[in-house]
């Protein structure tokens, strides 16, 4: 049985990623037998993988004859879908470590604001024992199902909230109601407490929080998006919660990041804002991914987690 060959892996990352990374995908790829160069400096026509960060690096991928699929060690890969040179198959990262970040970041945001852990943080003053309702009689809507949605909307129905999921196409998971298409997302929307954004960034999902559907929340309710900046309708939000129609909202995304120092969102007192950290890559297990994939393209095997360019994830 001849030994397997070695494949040469373009690395197509800022430096602090790549020196990151690099030891973590070359002990992942020996860990399941495959031998593996990896540089961020190889000629097109040698390059059997490219594995990267979506960015500017690479502008045109025509050059890559030999390679046989990109892979993203980001979750998002909207930066690079319009580029018409991309015609290797793309798979973007599905990382559990990634997946259990983001579960932990939206549980701790819900039930910071379900218990109305604020009125206690930030108060030094009074006496306040009103009790919160119980989980099982607040509304959430998750907007987004799929790997990291669907297991936020699984944790919080665990702690028995009344969780209602929307996504584009039909889902069923248990212990929640799930909704789908145009009349789902009113019915998801409507009267709920808090809402959680994580839906990939299409032309379907840009301003899918906008003053329509801001308008069906319960009055005082609260927005969470860990997902993308284009979910929501910056100006309508704003709006929305100097009115006193919206009671809070955390974000973690923006449209354009890092977010101006003199952005609106900074200094208004109903948003939280952190820097895009809900649920950071894992370096171990998402090089884990990365070997798997590069493993299934030498044996032949479906890559995982391609992206769909008609869907846009």
């Amino acid at each position: 049985m001849s030994a397997p060959r070695t494949v040469d892996v373009l690395f197509s990352a800022p430096q602090d990623v790549y020196d990151e990374f690099h030891p973590a995908i070359m002990a992942a790829l020996k860990s399941v037998g495959v031998p593996a160069r990896i540089s961020p400096e190889l000629a097109p026509e040698d390059v059997d993988y490219i594995v990267f960060t979506p960015n500017d690096l690479i502008k045109d991928f025509s050059g890559f004859t030999r390679a046989r699929a990109a892979l993203s060690i980001w979750a998002g890969v909207d930066k690079v879908l319009g580029n018409p040179t991309l015609t290797l198959p793309l798979a973007r990262m599905v990382d559990p470590g990634q997946r259990e970040g983001m579960v932990e970041f939206v549980t701790a945001h819900v039930l910071r604001h379900h218990i109305g852990m604020d009125r206690y943080i930030l108060s030094s003053t009074g006496w306040d024992q009103t009790a919160p309702k119980l989980a099982r009689y607040r509304k959430v809507a998750v907007l987004g199902l799929g790997e990291l949605g669907g297991a936020c909307a699984q944790m919080l129905s665990a702690l028995n909230f009344d969780v209602h999921g929307w996504s584009r196409r039909a889902r069923e998971l248990d212990g929640m109601t799930c909704h789908h298409g145009a009349e789902g997302l009113t019915r998801a929307l409507s009267d709920a407490e808090i809402v959680i954004c994580l839906l990939p960034t299409t032309p379907q999902t840009e301003n899918v929080l906008n003053a329509q559907t801001l308008a069906l929340l319960e009055p005082g309710a609260v927005v969470i998006n860990p997902g993308r900046g284009a979910l929501i309708d910056d100006a309508a939000l704003i709006t929305a919660l100097d009115a006193g129609t919206l009671g809070h909202a955390t974000l973690d995304t923006f449209r354009i990041e890092p977010l101006d120092e003199d952005h609106p969102f900074r200094a208004h007192p109903k948003i939280t804002i952190s820097p895009h950290i809900a649920s950071l890559v894992r370096v171990d297990s998402s090089a884990g991914v990365i070997a798997e994939n590069i493993r299934r393209g030498e044996a032949g095997e479906p890559f995982l987690h391609l992206v769909s360019r008609q869907e846009g994830y």
